[in-house]
């Protein structure tokens, strides 16, 4: 069998990095989308929006592409999707919105939030233990790191700069619903097609996220003429680039590149954040966050870098553990 041409190994390559990029890049901004979007809009209704709107394009598109039966998946899988939806968008994003909403002082820095969701790949780990699963030593070295580097990160100091402890801990119990809900989607019966998994997780996600933000009285006095022409774009990019964009860019390296490659999004995507917040939005870097934020992400490397899926199956439910809390 003749090996492909060199060509044609090069552009696939250069398919690979250019996907890489954008899932580095454009989910690392993410969370300083979210900042800029609830500077005038209500959190969790703009974040209900977000995913409507982007589970309505997705689904549009998959059925123009594939027939009136692309959408087309049985109750258990609609209910598994659904449960997801709500503990990945609705829990998850949710409240790492919450914690980036508030004044200076109570709300958590854009880089400091993608730096706590960081965690997830070793809650996973934890989790994983409950099934009897055993990962490698190493592994359990790096979640023990990880932790590490978090405690150091929200220790209280009392300076300027200091991590808003409430809203740490709120995005902590963010990366928690994430961690679960993915662990949980890798053993539940899903939508075979993810594309198809999304749209449903989308739509849950967004009517949750609608039911929380009415229980809270977000929409009582709200007027859309008062956000911001900032706060729609934010927004609008949130939709297009970290849940459409991006995502696509995710699911189709997740079935042409190893999964470790893929994985190593985990801790790119805190520096990218950490970076972006500094330059645009003056956020502090402390001495606190630089030596936190390095531990916590030399444990999720050293996870993601000991961690080998052993058989297709276990590859993809890895990759859908390891999903970010935006999208």
């Amino acid at each position: 069998m003749s090996s492909p041409p060199a060509s044609a190994t090069s552009n696939r390559a250069g398919l690979i990095w250019t996907a890489l990029v954008l899932v580095y890049v454009l989910w690392g901004s993410t969370y300083l989308g979210i900042r800029i979007a609830v500077e005038s809009m209500p959190p969790l209704a703009s974040a209900a929006l977000r995913f409507a709107v982007a589970g309505l394009v997705l689904a549009v598109v998959l059925r123009l592409r594939r027939g009136p039966g692309a959408l087309r998946v049985g109750r258990r899988q609609l209910g598994s999707a659904a449960l997801v939806g709500v503990l990945l968008l609705a829990c998850g994003n949710g409240l790492v919105v919450l914690a980036e909403s508030g004044p200076p002082g109570v709300a958590v820095p854009s880089g400091i939030a993608a730096l706590l969701v960081a965690t997830v790949p070793l809650l996973v780990v934890l989790l994983r233990t409950t099934t009897g699963d055993r990962p490698p030593g190493w592994t359990f070295g790096g979640v023990t790191l990880g932790f590490l580097g978090l405690v150091l990160l929200v220790l209280p100091t009392g300076g300027t700069g200091a991590v808003p402890l409430a809203g740490a801990l709120t995005v902590v119990a963010a990366a928690t619903c994430w961690s679960v809900g993915s662990f949980l989607s890798g053993r539940l019966s899903m939508p075979a097609d993810p594309f198809v998994a999304t749209v449903y997780e989308m739509f849950a996600g967004a009517a949750a996220l609608a039911v929380f933000a009415l229980a809270r009285g977000e929409l009582r006095d709200f007027s859309p003429a008062e956000v911001t022409a900032r706060s729609w774009a934010a927004l609008a990019y949130l939709m297009v680039a970290g849940s459409l964009v991006a995502f696509t860019a995710y699911v189709w390296l997740l079935h042409h590149a190893p999964i470790s490659l893929v994985a190593t999004y985990a801790y790119v995507n805190p520096a990218v954040a950490v970076g972006l917040g500094a330059l645009l939005a003056a956020e502090p870097v402390t001495a606190q966050v630089l030596l936190g934020g390095a531990v916590i992400v030399a444990g999720v490397a050293l996870v993601v870098s000991t961690e080998r899926p052993r058989r297709p199956a276990a590859e993809a439910a890895d990759g859908a553990a390891t999903e970010p809390a935006h999208r």
